[in-house]
């Protein structure tokens, strides 16, 4: 009996193990070390990296750069408090990453992009790839070069072969999918003219409104950020030629101004937003919106009343993005943040549906030119195939 309970623990340990190996896999780190001599740099002087997984078959000459998330710094503090993490410094960053979505090798998790050349951009800068200041403060050593190293990235990934490409995308998430809206068109005059270049933007679309207490809190933080970084020389001239720098940063302002194809992934509820943008600490001293944001399903119906607000501003601010067909939308009314780069919300059994199509068939049916797809979602509660997220407590980030 007990042989028998051991051998069934064994089976099912086995069958684990499988699964995380045919849905995951481990990809190491390069560096790009001749980029430190020209000052393409990540905020402690430290050169750019990125995980490249080659690509094969058919797909050896398209390429897929997915730049990671994470923030923004907006003074000297708060940048040299990256400084000395992952975010900040390639000396800290883990020598491998698991891929997965899209960036998934498995024909089965990824039909359409399995076999392309799929890259990883960490990010280290803390602007989305967008500052450039010559000067750096010995008091602080703090390199605000993201352009450059943005820059030195692509011209490296060119030498190692996407010269040649036949198709290329340019995505990222959170922050990376800002990078992705931001740089979207420079990748487009980088990569060979020949070739179908589009980008993709997942929980990249951050808006500008007020949070829960009236203040203009993101607003003021995003042109902290330009300022600092040194950031206006590279948002679109177009943009800062009408208003503010920092107003640029917002692609609400900006998108309809760019010219290559591009597909927007985002919940409507933007956890990240939900927590970061409308209900931030600041506006929120004695915890009133703390349980909301760990979990929707904690959230009163004043709140929710205010998350659906939030909603209709979010839609709003998407008008500038046209109805092109070469403009594409999935804009589900979950509560998450980041839905490409999971298996579970790009291609599973059970990921979240727009119009009963995943995130992936929808994005590659776009990039492919088989079918448009500019969905946007019911409002919440109404689909039942979301994945909401639920957060640990400790972890609960602020701006």
């Amino acid at each position: 009996m007990a042989f028998a309970i051991l051998a069934q623990c064994l089976n099912f340990l086995l069958c684990a193990l499988l699964l995380l190996k045919t849905e995951g896999f481990n990809v190491g780190i390069t560096y790009v070390q001749n980029a430190v001599a020209k000052g393409a740099v990540c905020l402690d002087g430290s050169p750019p990296a990125y995980h490249w997984d080659k690509g094969f078959g058919a797909g050896v000459n398209n390429w897929l750069v997915h730049f990671e998330g994470g923030g923004w710094c907006n003074n000297a503090t708060t940048c040299l408090s990256r400084k000395s993490t992952r975010l900040g410094s390639s000396k800290e960053m883990v020598k491998e990453v698991a891929f997965s979505g899209l960036l998934s090798k498995f024909q089965k998790f990824n039909p359409d992009f399995y076999n392309w050349n799929r890259i990883k951009v960490r990010y280290c800068d803390g602007a989305s790839f967008t500052g450039d200041v010559e000067a750096v403060d010995p008091a602080t050593n703090l390199h605000f070069r993201g352009a450059r190293a943005w820059l030195a990235i692509i011209e490296d990934l060119l030498s190692k072969g996407m010269r040649s490409a036949e198709n290329a995308i340019l995505s990222g998430c959170s922050a990376g999918g800002l990078t992705s809206i931001l740089h979207c068109d420079n990748f487009r005059a980088l990569v060979p003219i020949g070739a179908r270049v589009k980008c993709l933007a997942d929980a990249g679309y951050f808006i500008n409104t007020k949070d829960v207490s009236g203040a203009q809190h993101i607003e003021a933080f995003y042109s902290e950020v330009v300022a600092t970084h040194g950031s206006a020389k590279n948002l679109p001239s177009s943009c800062t030629s009408k208003m503010r720098p920092g107003l640029c940063f917002f692609p609400q302002n900006m998108v309809q101004q760019i010219k290559t194809p591009i597909f927007l992934v985002n919940a409507a509820y933007d956890s990240w937003q939900i927590k970061n943008i409308l209900a931030p600490g600041v506006a929120d001293p004695h915890g009133h919106w703390h349980s909301c944001k760990l979990d929707i399903k904690n959230c009163s119906p004043t709140q929710l009343s205010t998350m659906q607000d939030f909603r209709t501003q979010f839609l709003s601010a998407l008008n500038g993005l046209g109805t092109s067909s070469s403009r594409g939308l999935f804009i589900d009314s979950c509560y998450s943040h980041c839905q490409t780069e999971m298996q579970e919300t790009w291609l599973r059994d059970d990921s979240p549906l727009l119009a009963r199509t995943t995130i992936a068939k929808a994005v590659g049916d776009w990039f492919y030119d088989r079918s448009p797809f500019q969905k946007i979602d019911c409002p919440y509660p109404c689909n039942p195939t979301c994945h909401n997220r639920v957060f640990d407590p400790k972890k609960l980030s602020e701006l």
